[in-house]
């Protein structure tokens, strides 16, 4: 398996939105000047509290209730790194009734727009990007593997470095695996000035959660044939 490059397979803007949506524990919702603070979102993410439609292709009429309504989420990496926000998303649109927090029934919201904003900017998705776009299989799990993997085989993730392409730069701290997904895992490689992510992508993305275990094994596999060393403190 050849050495992987920084800049390798990874999810588009669609799929990330999803993954987080999907993944969420609470969000802040604003509408009709009230921010409330919803939590415990009972493991069926955002979209098993909202349900998100095409605008109408007609006018509503007069007296049609149009309330604005703005969710909030932020992407946190599940792993001590630093820096750990991955990213936001903002989802506006209508409802034709006020928010209820409380309710157990699907909230109705007419889509106005989707903004990832990561650290290579803002990107606007839109409803027919979200609704083509297939869950990643790994986006609920994503925390519990990546936990997993640090506090169980901690020993083995500076491996890993042995993939990475052009090298580490000297100086190195501590590599950390700080997201995952159906593509590959990304490292943050720490230093003491500051901190780079890299790509280590799959072999081919994963299409099944029971994939995810063979896919880092080979990976690991990988790193223990390939020749340059890694520049951890010995």
């Amino acid at each position: 398996m050849r050495p992987f490059s920084s800049r390798a397979a990874q999810p588009t803007p669609a799929e990330r939105v999803r993954s987080i949506l999907a993944a969420a524990r609470s969000m802040t919702v604003l509408s009709d000047g009230v921010s409330t603070e919803v939590h415990h979102l009972d493991g069926t993410g955002v979209m098993g509290h909202i349900h998100l439609h095409e605008p109408a292709e007609t006018p509503p009429a007069p007296s049609a209730v149009r309330i604005p309504i703005r969710l909030e989420l932020t992407d946190i990496a599940p792993t001590p790194v630093r820096d750990r926000l991955r990213a936001r998303v903002t989802l506006t649109g209508l409802l034709a009734a006020p928010y209820d927090a409380r309710s157990t029934e699907s909230t109705c919201v007419e889509f106005g727009q989707a903004v990832l904003e990561d650290a290579t900017g803002r990107t606007f998705v839109s409803l027919d990007a979200l609704q083509d776009t297939t869950l990643d299989p790994l986006a609920t799990c994503e925390s519990g593997m990546l936990t997993h993997l640090l506090d169980g085989h901690g020993e083995l993730v500076p491996l890993l470095l042995r993939l990475v392409r052009p090298q580490p730069r000297r100086g190195l701290l501590r590599p950390v695996p700080v997201a995952l997904d159906r593509y590959g895992v990304t490292l943050r490689l720490e230093y003491p000035d500051g901190y780079e992510d890299v790509r280590l992508p799959f072999a081919s993305p994963v299409t099944d959660i029971d994939q995810a275990g063979p896919r880092i094994h080979a990976l690991l596999t990988a790193a223990r044939r390939a020749s340059h060393p890694n520049h951890l403190p010995a």
